[in-house]
């Protein structure tokens, strides 16, 4: 995901990253229109290696991308410098936290799209984050994010007691070494603590099929009920606008996606 705090991603896994994390259907539309509509300046937090971040510069809106992973961005920076010069201006991107960025300067939208909020495991970290995104928003601008809803059949197949189940995803070619990897994946669900362990697993072979490299990557999240997070906008000065099921704007169906709008009040109850 765009943002990790349970591990930096190395160099190796952030030129990997776009190859196997391609997002989900329809979301940089999805957040295009978002950051057009919003007639301003944006703020992406967990922006990796640029998947939202540049298409919305390049539409001709101004953002500002955080994220904690220097490799990451330094992908994202590489691919910005081959932008033209119009839109390279209008990006900014700088390593920091969601829980406790400080700038110069308040934003319109600020977005956390390709789930990357579920990184925040404990109360402490939602909290944070979301006292800090809301002093960093204009009177009535808005926060948009989205995470997975898992289904309860998901959950009891892939159960942390049941040690979780090892299922191949896809295989995938590097375009600079030629070599091609095949990503297998396994997932570890803990519905009393509503936590997910994503391990994802890749084997690296050359063109003629010799074995070059294994490589795993942890990952950990939160995942939310829809209420939980109703109650947390709610708690630290949000007023929900919209609860989406997808990135066409159908409505939320449980075991889907959760897709949130919501703009900022002065109604904050959870300091």
């Amino acid at each position: 995901m765009e943002y990790c705090v349970t591990r930096i991603l190395n160099e190796m896994d952030a030129d990997l990253y776009d190859y196997f994390a391609t997002g989900q259907n329809g979301d940089v539309s999805f957040y295009l229109d978002e950051a057009r509509k919003a007639n301003g300046q944006v703020l992406e937090l967990g922006c990796g290696t640029g998947r939202i971040l540049i298409p919305v510069a390049e539409a001709g809106v101004s953002i500002f991308g955080i994220d904690n992973s220097p490799a990451m961005l330094e992908v994202a920076r590489r691919k910005i410098s081959g932008m033209c010069g119009d839109a390279r201006q209008r990006i900014r991107c700088v390593e920091g936290d969601m829980r406790s960025f400080e700038l110069d300067r308040k934003f319109d939208l600020v977005i956390i799209p390709y789930r990357s909020f579920m990184f925040m495991l404990t109360l402490d970290d939602r909290r944070n984050a979301l006292a800090c995104i809301h002093d960093h928003l204009l009177d009535h601008g808005r926060l948009i994010f989205n995470f997975f809803d898992p289904g309860v059949d998901e959950i009891a197949t892939n159960s942390r007691s049941a040690g979780g189940i090892l299922k191949y995803v896809r295989s995938f070619e590097h375009a600079v070494s030629g070599n091609r990897f095949a990503l297998h994946e396994s997932k570890q669900f803990d519905p009393e603590e509503q936590t997910l362990d994503w391990f994802m697993f890749f084997e690296e072979t050359n063109p003629d099929g010799r074995l070059i490299s294994k490589t795993s990557l942890a990952l950990n999240f939160h995942y939310f009920n829809r209420y939980e997070v109703q109650h947390l906008l709610e708690l630290f000065g949000f007023e929900i606008e919209a609860l989406y099921g997808d990135f066409q704007r159908g409505p939320f169906r449980h075991g889907n996606e959760q897709i949130w709008v919501a703009s900022k009040t002065n109604r904050i109850r959870g300091h």
